[in-house]
């Protein structure tokens, strides 16, 4: 492996994950762990590829009768790169929770039999009748 590769490699993952290295300061111990994998595995990967830089962006290759169907990184980006760059925090899915217009309304005036009333009011058991 060359000192070539290996910034090539690091170049690669600076643009897949939309950091760059200065920014490790920043960024939390486990995400620059996973950078630190996604560049092995993708310098471990590039030793192996032909003509990485001047291949056409394609998804479905055809050569004596045989094809095959790639995704649409998968002739600039090593497997388990992939993979090890989806462990990192801000590339992984996240789920927001936004506030219904009833939540954020504050106490309700009126209708005390309303439903929309209950969170304000005072439970208490009930004691029979008089």
């Amino acid at each position: 492996m060359t000192d070539a590769q290996l910034a090539q490699a690091q170049a690669a993952v600076e643009v897949f994950s939309n950091r760059i290295y200065p920014d490790g300061e920043r960024m939390r111990t486990r995400d620059l762990y996973w950078l630190g994998q996604a560049v092995a595995y993708q310098a471990a990967w590039l030793v192996g590829q032909f003509g990485l830089e001047t291949r056409l962006d394609a998804t479905q290759i055809q050569q004596d009768q045989v094809s095959s169907t790639l995704t649409g990184d998968g002739l600039v980006l090593a497997p388990m790169a992939k993979r090890a760059l989806n462990r990192v925090s801000w590339m992984r899915s996240r789920t927001v929770h936004i506030r219904s217009a009833i939540e954020g309304a504050g106490p309700l005036v009126g209708d005390a039999l309303s439903d929309g009333s209950d969170d304000h009011m005072v439970w208490a058991p009930y004691t029979g009748g008089p």
